[in-house]
């Protein structure tokens, strides 16, 4: 057993059993092999939705890119979402989609546009077979100039109606519904690895307790002196 293995399990005794029997469940389904990029959105409850979205899906980091507004989560929308998915946000660079960008293909990230405006892929046929990270734009100009020209491709959610998009949170549900289905059918490996997730599960359990960080840091120093 490594150091980060003892010190969670020293931690995760201090929080309730039902607490930990969530963190198992839910970290076993968490995945970084997906990430969501929301660029400029200004409507407080889109993004908030966003978040919460993420969270129902599994998906561990949320990025958002500040060209023009800031981000604000509305709780009410987002039902502590905000405590359970990691906020990446991107405000340096000219602009900081660009660099947002380059900061996700130096991951090993395939840059992916969401937009209706295409018949290159679609939600059913897109392929699954690297990391993705799928950037959603402004609730009515969509994505920026940066974000289509840069990006590997584009993918649209089908629609079969008058009206030209779905709602942003709409489109997120839809898409990382069909993706998760289709990676949990395949034999990719997109679950986060053990150590991943004791790294996961020891971070919601600083956020579960009071002075929670310094708690998992003196159990760290405690550990840490008794291998010396």
């Amino acid at each position: 057993m490594n150091l980060d293995e003892k010190v969670y399990n020293e931690l995760v005794q201090l929080v309730s059993e039902h607490k930990n029997e969530l963190f198992n469940k839910i970290a076993a389904e968490r995945t970084d092999y997906i990430n969501v990029v929301i660029e400029n959105l200004y409507k407080e409850h889109n993004a908030s939705a966003v978040l919460r979205t993420c969270d129902c899906y599994g998906i561990k980091k949320l990025h958002v890119i500040e060209n023009e507004n800031q981000y604000k989560v509305n709780r009410d929308i987002a039902l502590g979402a905000g405590k359970w998915v990691d906020v990446e946000t991107h405000v340096q660079g000219e602009p900081p989609s660009a660099e947002c960008i380059k900061t996700l293909k130096n991951r090993g990230y395939k840059i992916i546009a969401t937009t209706p405006h295409t018949e290159e892929f679609d939600i059913y046929n897109l392929p699954i077979n690297e990391p993705m990270a799928f950037f959603f734009g402004t609730e009515f100009s969509g994505l920026s100039d940066d974000v289509l020209e840069q990006c590997d491709m584009r993918v649209k959610v089908p629609m079969f109606g008058f009206t030209e998009s779905f709602n942003i949170s709409v489109s997120a549900a839809i898409l990382l519904s069909a993706i998760r289905k289709r990676l949990s059918d395949s034999e990719l490996n997109w679950k986060l690895t053990p150590a991943a997730q004791i790294q996961l599960k020891t971070e919601w359990c600083i956020k579960n307790l009071s002075h929670g960080q310094e708690i998992e840091s003196e159990i760290r120093r405690r550990l840490i002196e008794k291998e010396l």
